[in-house]
């Protein structure tokens, strides 16, 4: 098992960037998606099937970050408006 995970950013996003891709069909300035499964196809499987906006074929133009799930990993920290 592996885990998918795709993390796209449209805050400085202009129309000079319009082949840029649109992975939700929602308004969104960052959009992540992250995903269990066994490949790439069931990943977008399943986003898919959900039924929330997830545009699968512009999903694919962006290379995910991909995790094995067979050790111990820090897989995400965020640390948002620090001043230090």
């Amino acid at each position: 098992m592996k885990l998918y995970v795709w993390r796209h950013n449209k805050t400085y996003h202009s129309h000079s960037m319009i082949q840029e891709p649109c992975v939700n069909t929602e308004f969104y300035l960052d959009a992540i998606a992250i995903v269990a499964a066994e490949t790439l196809e069931e990943a977008l499987k399943l986003l898919e099937e959900q039924h929330k906006g997830w545009r699968t074929e512009d999903l694919r133009e962006l290379e995910p970050t991909v995790y094995s799930l067979d050790e111990g990993k820090v897989i995400f920290t965020e640390l948002r408006g620090s001043i230090a």
